[in-house]
């Protein structure tokens, strides 16, 4: 980083610093070719954990300062300013959209992680919600079937059976055009 020689805090936090870059890129195998959207974010957070060890740096300089420690001071502070503008190319490369309440959560001092706690809990009350709403339809269901089978048992029993044909004949159709239940299509993987 400087060619000042590291302190002991400095190179352990370097050590942290490039363990937490390599821990955070998302490389799983070595041998897989990553995504070019994925490797700029690594790029990025690669950098942002540099800048952070070079904050410390400079934040232990000046908390010693002295006469003495001036040039390695202004090696560490040109460092800063380089690694800064490198982290501003690679992130041109990045294409990340950041919702506005996680940066309003930012800027009010709270944990980002606040945000996704939220939106976790709103999606796990309204899937409870519409569960509910799909188990009344079910019921509901169910009960009107037991009502007209006794009013009306042999229409019942034939529309059971339409409804048995239409099911088989839509999973045929289904299958042989390469379409998934839900109404997806089947994608064939490349290699």
């Amino acid at each position: 980083m400087d060619s000042a020689a590291p302190n002991s805090s400095s190179s352990s936090s370097a050590a942290v610093v490039a363990a937490a870059a390599a821990s955070g890129n998302g490389v799983q195998g070595g041998d897989r070719p990553e995504d070019p959207s994925k490797q700029n974010l690594a790029q990025v957070t690669a950098s942002i954990q540099r800048t952070l060890g070079l904050l410390h740096q400079l934040n232990l300089n000046v908390s010693s300062f002295s006469s003495a420690s001036q040039l390695p001071l202004l090696q560490r502070l040109n460092a800063l300013v380089a690694e800064l503008d490198t982290m501003q190319k690679l992130a041109d490369g990045c294409n990340i959209q950041v919702p506005m309440e996680v940066v309003n959560l930012i800027d009010d001092g709270k944990n980002p992680d606040e945000f996704t706690r939220d939106v976790l809990n709103s999606c796990i009350a309204k899937n409870q919600i519409t569960k509910g709403k799909t188990d009344a339809f079910k019921s509901l269901r169910k009960h009107l079937l037991e009502e007209l089978e006794e009013a009306f048992p042999e229409d019942i029993e034939a529309y059971r059976q339409i409804r048995a044909t239409s099911a088989a004949e839509s999973k045929r159709l289904a299958q042989s055009q390469s379409v998934l239940p839900n109404g997806d299509s089947k994608v064939k993987a490349e290699h």
